[in-house]
């Protein structure tokens, strides 16, 4: 039997590997090129639905106050004015806000400084976080209390329903604590009908007997779902309401069991904010009564006279799904409403039935006292004759000035909150502050990867510009990725986690080049050493780097903020340096020393 050779030479790699290496580095460079660029301080103008505005306008007001402008973009219903100087910034958001007040909402943005050409490209800068871009941090704190009584106030509604329809006399119901009744009752039989009425209708309800009394209670299970829905709901409309105010790099995310964490970077004027996140407002629509009805109570109109409404409404702000704030007869502000179908519906059917009768708009938000409790403030706003039927579109008045009513259409716009919140916390960090954080951050970035560069050159002579080489490879890689990740946010523990990635990337280069040594030390030929050293090393790379992206996967889930931001660059650094580690050091030790045409073995 004559012996064959393997034809398989040493270090090489097929074509495509090459090819999608250069492809994947020169994505992720034109992905982080524009980071390189920075930002230029720009103000943003939401023009509103029913006016308009041109870029000649803006430049003449801007003109006229002396500010100079780089450029004015047209962006389909927004305009962006992008300044040169960063202590104007302000300034030309006063003057363009009080030229413009009541044709377009203005607010400080960021533009990207790079050229046209790589913008066109749909490539953008590094989000930077809080610390990094300055800007404003809320805490909000919801409260559950009111939710929980909420549903309370609807079991004991429905008892008392029950009761009367079931002629059972001697029946008291009693608010308790939270999510908490208790029934009182002398009659057995009562009870028990009662008993069985909340396990049929409300079994998410659990009931104690003592005696002549029985406790009904939430389940725990129901209150910690119904806790979750709540504030995801909350999380949802807080994140509409920063939509509104043309804020898009913002980070809204629970905190714990019933908080929410705001970020708003770059926001240098937090007033504006801090008034819509913390509001919770919303409207709804009563029928008003006869004072001596079974079913009236009494609210307060903005005069202080008592106006007698049914406890249930016809529908309250959830059915609202757009609210424009306009101006009326004799200058009137007014906000028309705009109902979805099953509001549309429950206004046409009442307002068919009670023509000729008022209805009245209620207006409600909450606020602290001064013992920290939620208390809610409701006033009737206007009251008006139903003249004909009504559908899923119309308008009311009484809202105050314009202003006023712009703020509230654009709460109802972007919804009432489920529950009430209370900013419980507030932070403001500086530009200033945030530039220098980037400078002493990056600093240390750049103070790491020198010392490691001129170690690996030293140490590893012939092979260490390789690792040089991968190593920039890598942070070029890394910054690409963060750019172009949705919702990925540099910050300042975010560079942290990049300075420890430089010395990872290494690791993995110098794991590879001490089994290199051994094997020439062993007496195999530098080809085959290489070879080997890579083949050999590869596992106890893949383990280290496995066991640190489960760390960095944990931190990311259950942190939030700082430590998310480390977490994040520290999983996207251990892919990268993997990926320039292993395959772009082999590609470049190939191309360089892949040369060798004697055969791996001989069979």
């Amino acid at each position: 039997m004559k012996s064959k050779s393997n034809t398989k030479p040493l270090n090489q790699y097929a074509q495509w590997k090459y090819w999608l290496l250069i492809c994947t580095l020169i994505i992720l460079f034109m992905s982080a090129l524009p980071s390189w660029y920075g930002e230029d301080p720009a103000v943003q103008l939401a023009v509103k639905p029913t006016q308009s505005l041109t870029v000649e306008q803006i430049h003449h007001v801007l003109q006229q106050a002396g500010i100079n402008s780089k450029r004015i973009e047209q962006q389909q219903d927004n305009l962006l004015v992008v300044l040169d100087d960063p202590d104007m910034q302000t300034q030309a958001k006063k003057t363009l806000a009080q030229q413009f007040e009541h044709q377009a909402q203005v607010t400080l943005a960021l533009a990207p400084a790079a050229p046209d050409w790589l913008l066109n490209l749909g490539v953008k800068p590094i989000k930077l976080g809080l610390d990094l871009r300055g800007g404003v941090q809320f805490l909000l704190d919801v409260d559950l209390d009111l939710v929980f009584q909420n549903q309370a106030v609807l079991v004991s509604d429905a008892v008392k329903q029950f009761v009367r329809e079931q002629h059972i006399s001697g029946v008291m119901v009693r608010f308790g604590t939270g999510a908490e009744l208790t029934v009182n009752s002398a009659s057995d039989d009562a009870r028990g009908q009662i008993r069985q009425f909340i396990g049929q209708q409300y079994p998410q309800w659990q009931v104690t007997g003592h005696q002549q009394t029985l406790s009904i209670n939430l389940s725990q299970s129901e209150q910690l779902k119904l806790t979750n829905l709540t504030v995801q709901q909350n999380l949802q409309i807080m994140r509409s309401r920063i939509e509104e105010l043309g804020i898009t790099e913002a980070l809204v995310q629970r905190q714990g069991e019933n908080r929410i964490r705001i970020e708003l970077p770059g926001v240098q004027d937090p007033a504006t904010a801090k008034n819509v996140i913390g509001a919770t407002a919303s409207l709804a629509f009563y029928p008003v009564v006869q004072a001596d009805s079974l079913y009236a109570v009494v609210m307060n109109d903005e005069q202080n006279k008592p106006v007698y409404v049914s406890k249930k409404p016809v529908l309250g702000g959830d059915h609202i799904i757009d609210a424009r704030a306009t101006t009326g007869d004799f200058g009137m502000a007014k906000v028309n409403i705009s109902l979805d179908a099953a509001g549309g519906k429950l206004m046409s059917d009442f307002s068919r039935d009670n023509i000729g009768k008022p209805m009245a708009t209620a207006y409600s938000e909450y606020s602290r006292d001064q013992q920290g409790k939620a208390k809610q403030t409701t006033k009737i706003i206007s009251v008006a004759t139903i003249q004909s039927q009504l559908g899923n579109r119309f308008e009311i008045t009484g809202a105050g000035s314009h202003q006023e009513a712009q703020q509230l259409a654009l709460l109802l716009r972007a919804g009432s909150m489920t529950a009430p919140v209370t900013i419980v916390e507030e932070r403001t960090i500086g530009p200033s502050l945030g530039a220098e954080n980037i400078v002493n951050g990056f600093a240390a970035l750049a103070l790491g990867l020198s010392a490691t560069l001129l170690f690996m050159a030293c140490w590893y002579r012939r092979l260490g510009w390789v690792a040089n080489v991968a190593l920039i490879a890598n942070l070029v890689m890394l910054f690409g990725l963060l750019a172009l990740i949705p919702g990925a946010v540099l910050t300042l523990p975010g560079i942290a986690g990049l300075v420890l990635t430089v010395g990872m990337a290494v690791d993995t280069n110098v794991l590879i080049f001490e089994r290199i040594k051994e094997k020439l030390a062993e007496g195999r030929s530098f080809a085959s050493a290489i070879d080997v050293g890579f083949d050999s090393a590869f596992s106890t790379i893949f383990d280290a780097n496995f066991t640190t992206m489960i760390t960095a996967v944990v931190l990311f889930s259950i942190g939030n903020g700082p430590i998310q931001g480390f977490a994040l660059t520290l999983g996207l650094g251990l892919l990268t340096s993997m990926f320039t580690g292993i395959f772009a050091s082999r590609a470049l030790i190939n191309l360089v020393y892949g040369r060798d045409t004697r055969r791996a073995i001989k069979v």
